[in-house]
């Protein structure tokens, strides 16, 4: 049984930075693309960062790009999410997500991903 659980949210100002991590469980962590999305009441999910088994290769959206940088430590089954020059526009809760297989296809669609933490809230006031 895999668990994912994020820490770092909370209450920012325009600009600041902030560092989500997510802690997960299971022995296949170093095996699989791990993602971080993101989602606001009354509105779809949305990706906002994925990184390949290794590290060696990063995706971003167009949104967050130059501002936000994803990073696995696998020894640490950890995946962190560094937000910087934060903005209103980036207040959401964001999820950490597994996929299972070390497949790059889709991986900007919340399908390709089987587990899910439970979220932790950024707010980041103007």
């Amino acid at each position: 049984q895999v668990q994912l659980v994020e820490s770092g949210g909370g209450l920012v100002q325009t600009g600041d930075s902030l560092r989500l991590s997510c802690a997960a469980s299971g022995r296949v962590f170093s095996s699989v693309v791990m993602g971080w999305f993101r989602q606001v009441p009354g509105h779809d999910r949305e990706f906002v960062a994925a990184i390949s088994t290794g590290g060696t290769r990063t995706y971003y959206a167009d949104s967050v790009k130059g501002r936000f940088s994803i990073a696995r430590v696998d020894a640490e089954n950890t995946v962190n999410l560094q937000m910087n020059n934060l903005k209103p526009g980036d207040t959401a809760v964001y999820y950490c997500a597994q996929t299972t297989s070390p497949s790059l296809d889709h991986i900007m669609e919340t399908s390709r991903y089987a587990h899910w933490g439970q979220g932790t809230q950024v707010t980041v006031s103007s």
